[in-house]
């Protein structure tokens, strides 16, 4: 087997679909199928499940998954090595951000990488800000943008870059007189993450009862929804600032305890056999681009 019949095998095992994967691989779907005939023999197992209507990993392909990632993988950072003898940084930094803080945040760090490192290649994971611990974790990902919890992420490295306000948005009239009925006004809430512990804690605080109306895996939902009329929702104020739905908005006053949104970038430790270089270059890069947390 070579790396060129892993990559067919990742890509079918991601797509469990033969014409899409083949067609990612730039292969035909029988010659991918000979392929992973090919990886079947060789393994000495079936490692797909498949007939007219599904295609699904066996038990044995599912092992073996995770031995062509593992050795993709050894493959990209022995190169990423090599390449980094000379001094000059190539291959690829993986990231991790929001879309929100992909055009707020994130736009100083890549001008400073393509001026300074232009042989290196930048892979963007647009996702919720609350997977970004596990994301990184699991080893998807060399750096993530994340809100992070008082005391930092445990046992990474962490750089502040931007403190924002946990703020309450509602369409005008929702909420009257001093200020929400906890008990009665429906409330967005995202269903896990940081803002979602300081308002649960909130709320522990003040033993209050609450409607909740919707729970959302990410911001721009909550401020679709609230716009629609659906309910109060808590987004970070950077996000309600840059999005499309601010509009006819209104936004209450912050409320004490529940503390800014603190953004910033999180590292993994270096781990034996990792790209130190590659490490090193971005703490670098972090510390010279974004040398103090901004506030709003």
């Amino acid at each position: 087997m070579d790396f060129s019949e892993l990559e067919a095998f990742v890509a079918l095992a991601g797509y469990l679909h033969f014409a899409k994967a083949a067609e990612a691989v730039h292969a035909s779907p029988s010659a991918l199928s000979r392929i992973i005939g090919r990886l079947e023999d060789e393994a000495g197992a079936r490692l797909f499940e498949r007939d007219t209507r599904r295609v699904a990993l066996t038990p044995a392909g599912r092992t073996f998954l995770g031995f062509a990632e593992d050795t993709l993988r050894r493959r990209d950072l022995l190169r990423q090595n090599l390449d980094s003898l000379d001094g000059r940084l190539r291959g690829t930094l993986r990231v991790y951000a929001s879309v929100t803080a992909c055009y707020t945040i994130l736009p100083p760090l890549v001008a400073a990488l393509a001026q300074e490192h232009p042989e290196l290649r930048l892979s963007v994971e647009t996702g919720d800000p609350a997977d970004a611990e596990a994301v990184l974790r699991e080893g998807r990902v060399d750096l993530a943008l994340a809100a992070l919890p008082e005391g930092g992420v445990l046992g990474m490295d962490c750089f502040s870059v931007r403190k924002t306000p946990l703020v309450f948005v509602a369409t005008p009239g929702l909420v009257t007189g001093d200020g929400p009925d906890w008990a009665t006004v429906p409330l967005i809430l995202p269903r896990r993450g940081l803002a979602r512990e300081r308002f649960d804690r909130w709320v522990r605080q003040r033993d209050l009862r609450i409607h909740l109306a919707a729970e959302t895996a990410g911001n721009e939902a909550i401020l679709a929804l609230a716009r629609l009329g659906q309910g109060l929702g808590l987004v970070p104020r950077i996000v309600l600032d840059n999005s499309p739905f601010a509009e006819g908005l209104e936004v209450l006053k912050p409320i004490p305890g529940l503390g800014d949104y603190d953004i910033g970038f999180v590292l993994p430790p270096w781990k034996p056999g990792a790209d130190r270089g590659l490490r090193t270059a971005v703490h670098e890069l972090l510390a010279r681009v974004y040398p103090t947390p901004s506030s709003e």
